[in-house]
């Protein structure tokens, strides 16, 4: 595959499909992985089985809980992701990467099965995730296995990525970090790609990475900064942020509690959250939204108590329309948005 086949189309893992058969599309959510954390995989202690009288004390971490972390049950996956597909999703952006346990065939099945687009990302998350191997490797090395999971096959597999990313980021940003972002930069360049940075949990740390691409050859408008809803909480940063022509990702819908285990911030809840999307609307930034849920618990999951893959479609969408939101604004930020990112340049 070469990239003038790839040009004016969107790779997920069942082949290229035309732009427009994407439809609604959540632009940063996990189906298939492993993200628990490394100190607490080495104890070896799953936790309790999860239950509706212990749920909530595990997402508000009075439960040490390793299981919760994993996404690993196939059949799973396929009714939660049909269940996104019954409340009027049609499109998922599966950013699992390196060192999150990435399973492209298992993407494969939960799409053929569930009908939903699956579109898989590439490259590593966070050093800490990483094979400690990586450490020796160069920027150049980087950015040809990054091309090559585009256009060849990702993890062994033939199954090929449709985006880079969730490129990891920690705050203070890591030497091996910027190297394997400057290898997503060259990726993102030869490819025409659509890049998904994971920033680091510092407010600032948004605004590094946009000063970085800038500096090193990237494509802000094809890139895209996740989780600005637990890393940015004033005005003056989300707009000189998005004034970076960056698209901003508001991907949490669905937390609504205050509690956030990894950082100690006061977590929006999904009414704020459509705040902030007004304030970028109302500065000229509607096209550089994009918004979803980033599942990457098993507590969040429909079959366990969470709220699923459905919920934007089944209650932030009709909150949206609430709170004023014209349908025109409702499709750009769900549909043509997505499209306009999907689409290899």
């Amino acid at each position: 595959m070469n990239r003038e086949e790839l040009r004016g189309k969107v790779q997920t893992v069942r082949g290229l499909i035309a732009p427009e058969a994407l439809a609604a599309t959540l632009m940063h959510e996990h189906v298939l992985c492993d993200i628990t954390p490394p100190s607490l995989a080495a104890l070896n202690d799953p936790g309790p089985e999860i239950t509706l009288e212990n749920v909530y004390a595990i997402n508000y971490g009075k439960v040490r809980h390793a299981t919760k972390y994993r996404l690993d049950r196939l059949d799973i996956a396929v009714a939660e992701i049909g269940k996104m597909v019954e409340s009027g999703g049609s499109s998922v952006v599966e950013l699992t990467c390196g060192g999150l346990k990435p399973d492209p065939a298992g993407l494969a099945e939960v799409s053929a099965r569930s009908g939903a687009n699956i579109v898989m990302g590439c490259g590593y998350y966070v050093e800490e995730y990483q094979d400690p191997r990586n450490a020796e490797r160069t920027i150049d090395d980087f950015a040809d296995e990054m091309v090559a999971q585009v256009t060849k096959g990702a993890w062994g597999t033939d199954i090929r990525a449709g985006i880079i990313g969730e490129i990891g980021c920690q705050a203070p940003w890591t030497a091996l970090e910027k190297r394997v972002m400057r290898g997503a930069l060259i990726a993102q360049q030869e490819t025409g790609a659509a890049l998904n940075v994971h920033p680091g949990r510092d407010p600032d740390q948004p605004q590094q990475v946009a000063d970085f691409l800038a500096a090193n050859g990237g494509d802000p408008a094809r890139t895209i900064i996740s989780h600005i809803d637990r890393t940015i909480f004033d005005s003056e940063r989300l707009l000189r942020l998005a004034d970076s022509g960056v698209v901003i990702e508001f991907d949490l819908f669905g937390q609504e509690h205050t509690y956030y285990g990894l950082s100690d911030i006061d977590m929006p809840n999904d009414g704020v959250r459509l705040k902030w999307l007004r304030t970028l609307i109302e500065h000229g930034h509607l096209e550089r939204i994009v918004i979803s849920h980033d599942i990457c618990y098993r507590t969040r999951l429909t079959k366990f108590g969470g709220h699923g893959y459905g919920h934007i479609f089944d209650n932030v969408v009709p909150m949206m329309r609430r709170r004023g939101f014209s349908e025109d604004e409702i499709d750009t930020i769900l549909v043509r948005t997505p499209r306009r990112l999907l689409t290899f340049a």
